[in-house]
């Protein structure tokens, strides 16, 4: 198990990566303690069958520098094969304020190759690879050094068997014409603006029962504050304060240090000092919005006249095209695209690209009644209306 702990060392592999097709790539960090993830192991594997073609790569060793593994990154005509890759690629993007390309992400890929949804790494070894993982050191302290031979084999294998999985994917999408569909996906995965928070978009994630504009303003300013304070002291958001306590600051509305002390889910420590001082500003800030400037919730849903025997009917279709081709129904439509249809809108991504081959045309159709619906045992098919008199 070589664990590369020097710039050169890291070079070497990287030069030898790049005479390759693919290589496979996994991290392990930490995050509980920061905003931003600490990144302890990288895990890299070119192709081959053995553990003389996978290195640890120790990003905490003094002296490394990531750059020759960045310049691999961006070689175009290597790619690198994750799995679940969002957190790594949001690490990187962090680090080095790029996206490794291009990019291949294999529980996007066994999604449309019909394992389900959200595949795991664990079931894919089982069902492609055929073998087991030992995952006794998932949870494990990956900034402590020297790292156990456990720790070692585990993060090892998380690359190791990528190779087969990815292999075999990939002759599988490209078998059944789907490669393009994967390629959409991870158009998703490469846009920076998936990995930058602002935080005067931060109020954005905060769930409300209230949609009243003045209370959304509270709220705009008291997320907008929290996440630049977490971002700048890089410590987690929840750290600062928790939703629950910013959504009770946003209807108290305390003004006073004395008020704010009287706060119930308000933690101890930030009841005085800085985040003190930014919460009762943030909501001093919050108040005085003037009336153009306040959020304006999106109230298009409460809008949707959904017409619901559709939407059954959009569900029913949607069953039959999962079986048909085999794809997650999630990644076809979430419930909510449906619904839309359902009640005339068409702007949903059901209708773009693979979504509109596999199931997109067909739903416009059953919209405009062109089409019918009709089990046949235990399949549902689907009938031109014309040819069903």
């Amino acid at each position: 198990m070589r664990t590369l702990t020097t710039t050169e060392g890291l070079a070497e592999f990287c030069s030898e990566a790049s005479q390759h097709d693919y290589v496979t790539v996994d991290t392990e960090f930490l995050r509980e303690r920061t905003y931003y993830a600490k990144l302890c192991l990288i895990q890299l594997a070119m192709p081959g069958k053995d553990d003389d073609t996978a290195v640890l790569v120790d990003p905490l060793a003094e002296g490394l520098s990531l750059d020759p593994l960045y310049e691999l990154f961006r070689d175009e005509s290597v790619v690198k094969v994750f799995h679940a890759a969002r957190q790594d690629l949001e690490i990187f993007f962090v680090d080095a304020g790029f996206i490794p390309a291009p990019l291949f992400d294999t529980q996007v890929a066994a999604m449309v190759c019909g394992y389900g949804e959200q595949v795991g790494y664990e079931r894919l070894v089982r069902s492609i690879a055929k073998t087991g993982l030992d995952k006794s050191s998932r949870f494990t302290d990956w900034a402590r050094r020297p790292l156990s031979d456990a720790q070692k084999r585990y993060a090892l294998a998380d690359v190791t068997h990528l190779r087969r999985i990815y292999e075999n994917l990939a002759a599988e999408l490209e078998r059944s014409g789907r490669t393009h569909w994967v390629d959409e996906e991870m158009g998703v995965l490469t846009t920076p603006d998936t990995y930058v928070i602002e935080p005067q978009n931060a109020w954005l994630r905060v769930k409300t029962r209230t949609s009243s504009p003045k209370f959304l303003a509270i709220v705009r300013e008291l997320a907008k504050f929290r996440e630049a304070y977490a971002q700048d002291r890089d410590v987690p958001r929840n750290r600062v304060f928790k939703d629950e306590a910013l959504v009770e600051l946003a209807s108290t509305k305390p003004r006073t240090p004395q008020e704010l002390g009287r706060s119930r889910l308000l933690q101890r420590e930030a009841r005085k000092g800085a985040i003190a001082d930014g919460i009762l500003a943030a909501i001093e800030a919050g108040v005085n919005c003037p009336p153009e400037d306040m959020p304006k919730p999106d109230r298009t849903r409460d809008k949707l006249q959904v017409n619901p025997a559709l939407a059954d009917l959009l569900r029913v279709l949607l069953k039959a095209k999962t079986e048909q081709f085999g794809v997650a129904s999630k990644l076809i439509a979430p419930a909510s695209d449906l619904d839309s249809l359902a009640a005339g809108l068409r702007s949903v991504s059901a209708l773009n690209g693979w979504r509109r081959e596999v199931f997109g045309e067909d739903a416009l159709r059953l919209c405009a009644g062109k089409i019918a619906l009709t089990a046949k045992g235990e399949r549902i098919e689907v009938i031109e209306l014309e040819d069903a008199t």
